[in-house]
């Protein structure tokens, strides 16, 4: 009777923002040295999560962050304060993005309030009765805009 093993993987999501990698791990999966991960920590350039006894545990976010670090200083020549400045523009862009999606959205539901206050007003202007006056019949006329 042949045996066959059968080989079984579990897949486990985990939120890219959750730390999960301890400093070796990371710095391995990033291709860098442990020391450089804490020199980047101390310059604000990574934020680690920290377990309850203060291990800094490193998310996948922290890990392609670190990559791209490594990409601007390594491939593009970039020293560490121009690495800082474009992530901080980076941020700000992201930022003004979020703002412009949410003043699209705005304008959009405005647009659509003027459209349906428009013809309620068309509506009320059609069940307007002339009224008379002595005879005459005095007729509404609405402002030009």
């Amino acid at each position: 009777m042949s045996h066959q093993r059968i080989r079984t993987t579990a897949r486990i999501d985990v939120d890219s923002e959750r730390g999960v990698f301890m400093i070796s791990v990371a710095a391995e999966l990033a291709e860098m040295h442990p020391q450089t991960l804490r020199m980047y920590e101390a310059r604000g350039l990574i934020e680690p999560k920290r377990s309850p006894k203060g291990t800094r545990l490193y998310s996948h976010a922290d890990v392609e962050r670190l990559k791209r670090i490594q990409e601007m200083t390594a491939e593009l020549g970039m020293n560490l304060a121009g690495v800082e400045r474009v992530l901080e523009l980076e941020q700000q862009m992201a930022s003004m993005q979020r703002k412009l999606a949410g003043l699209e959205r705005r304008a959009v539901e405005l647009k659509a309030e003027v459209e349906r206050l428009e013809a309620l007003r068309r509506e009320l202007r059609a069940e307007i009765v002339p009224y008379v006056r002595g005879g005459a019949i005095v007729r509404f006329k609405a402002p030009r805009a």
